[in-house]
């Protein structure tokens, strides 16, 4: 038998990932992205302890992970005037393990899990936006993805032994696998920024307020990503972001509209927020899986965007490429892979969902008050012990790593 090959369509930290993991296992993979441009689009974003787990397990070593980003801990939640309602205290080792974040600029993230995929021998392809796909059958015929070339404009098309739909939220291998799943606004919109600064302490810190929540964090030594998450009608426009993100958060506390003054409207970015409510019925079917947002898009609050698509690609790794590789079924893998990923990742999107209600989603007046009354008699540890369950993943070897339940 010939090497197996694998085409990953799309090329953002999703797909750079599953390449990495898929060529590390002796894969031929090609990554295919609809970009032609360089550059990973966003600013910033911090990952907890499972997030930097699976960077690890992908081969970026502590001192690149370290250099890449910046490691802090999440401080808990302020109101608006920056008073505690759930301020977490970091000198206890069992909390400090499950606040700890890693924040990143987005950029050199991806920059660096481009770099660790090419390194592992995958070919990328800029330009290449495909527009149509076949799933095939393991062990029946291989998939097929078609594209345009970028050059000549010639219609290209690729047979393999496995696609990865890592096309994000509006995912056109998902469209095609399951035509029924679609994104759904969820009504809130966000801006995002990096800002240059060295006084900020740099601990993620969140502010809840009647329907908005702020978040800042530091992502290196000069530099702060704040994020303004707000109740807005889908589609919304607007003239001045940077004078309507400012007005939205007037009366805020201090550090919060101090950020948003000292912003390079320039650099200001705002995207509607979908998600894809109730997950899709399957992340694999025939020889295509979906990983990342394409597989579970969930709503911000958790923060496990990231992470959860690292997750996928070590998972993607060990339990189908290495395996098949190994000359195992590659149907049983991708089952196994779809029984370990999904409910684990559904479980995190409920998780999302309820933060939001509780958090950005809630309303003014006496919610506001019965809300940051009850949270401020939640003891550190009772919190800390409900958020382990999904930052205490880690690959584990020997026998093929997998997710802790």
């Amino acid at each position: 038998m010939g090497r197996l090959t694998a085409t990953v369509v799309g090329g953002g930290i999703a797909g750079m990932a599953a390449a990495t993991a898929l060529a590390r296992a002796g894969w031929s993979t090609t990554v295919l992205e609809g970009r032609g441009g360089g550059s990973e689009v966003g600013a910033g974003l911090a990952t907890t302890r499972n997030g930097a787990a699976a960077l690890r397990a992908l081969g970026l070593d502590d001192g690149l992970v370290g250099s890449l980003g910046h490691e802090t801990v999440a401080t808990g939640f302020r109101d608006t005037a920056g008073r505690p309602i759930l301020l977490i205290p970091d000198d206890l080792e069992e909390v400090r393990r499950t606040v700890t974040v890693q924040g990143f600029h987005r950029r050199r993230l991806h920059a660096a899990l481009e770099r660790a995929a090419r390194d592992a021998g995958a070919e990328v392809v800029r330009g290449a936006r495909v527009s149509n796909l076949t799933a095939g059958t393991p062990g029946g015929p291989r998939a097929t993805a078609s594209w345009r070339d970028p050059a000549t404009g010639a219609v290209l098309c690729a047979e393999s032994d496995l696609v990865v739909g890592a096309d994000g939220m509006w995912s056109a291998v998902r469209g095609v696998l399951f035509p029924g799943v679609v994104p759904v606004y969820s009504g809130s919109t966000s801006w995002r920024a990096i800002v240059r600064d060295t006084g900020h302490d740099g601990r993620l810190a969140e502010y809840w307020g009647p329907g908005a929540e702020f978040g800042v964090v530091r992502v290196s030594g000069d530099e702060l990503y704040w994020y303004g998450y707000v109740r807005a009608p889908e589609g919304a426009a607007v003239r001045d972001e940077h004078a309507t993100a400012l007005a939205r958060f007037a009366g805020w506390a201090p550090e919060v509209t101090a950020l948003i003054e000292r912003t390079d409207p320039a650099d200001l970015m705002r995207h509607d927020v979908h998600h894809l409510r109730g997950g899709v019925p399957a992340y694999v079917r025939g020889r295509a899986v979906l990983v990342g947002d394409a597989a579970h898009a969930a709503l911000p609050t958790m923060g496990q965007g990231t992470a959860t698509a690292l997750e996928d690609a070590v998972a993607l790794g060990d339990l189908v490429a290495a395996p098949v590789a190994g000359g195992g079924d590659q149907a049983a893998a991708l089952a196994r892979f779809d029984a370990v990923r999904r409910p684990r990742c559904r479980a995190i999107a409920r998780q999302a969902e309820a933060v939001a209600k509780l958090g950005a989603d809630l309303g003014g007046g006496w919610r506001q008050t019965a809300r940051n009354a009850l949270l401020r008699r939640v003891p550190a540890r009772t919190l800390a012990r409900a958020g382990a369950w999904f930052v205490d993943w880690e690959p584990q070897a020997p026998g093929g790593r997998t997710a802790r339940p």
